[in-house]
């Protein structure tokens, strides 16, 4: 996604699953394409670098799970100012989790 008016939309009609270092948003399109994953890591994260380090696990994640993500669905990742703290299995064990819940 790459729409401000896109992650708005799935934030606010979205199933919602709250992990301690992070909260995912699952909507489906029902459109006949792959899955949509957006990611809003705020300042309250950390610095740039930690920033991206939480969205480069975030997005390493996602990549993963995705052949078990049902097509057409769109999710957004909110990082918590936890998820700088957390290592890449806890990221990886939530979201899988809440992605399994919602998105498969």
């Amino acid at each position: 996604m790459t729409r401000g008016a896109e992650y708005k939309a799935v934030v606010r009609r979205g199933a919602k699953c709250a992990g301690a270092h992070t909260v995912t948003y699952v909507t489906s399109s029902g459109a006949d394409r792959a899955a949509r994953f957006g990611f809003i890591v705020s300042k309250q994260v950390g610095s740039a670098v930690t920033r991206n380090t939480v969205r480069r696990r975030l997005k390493a994640v996602c990549a993963a799970a995705l052949p078990q993500v049902r097509p057409g669905a769109d999710v957004v990742i909110r990082a918590l100012p936890d998820a700088a703290r957390a290592d890449f299995q806890q990221l990886r064990s939530e979201v899988t989790r809440c992605l399994m819940r919602w998105a498969a």
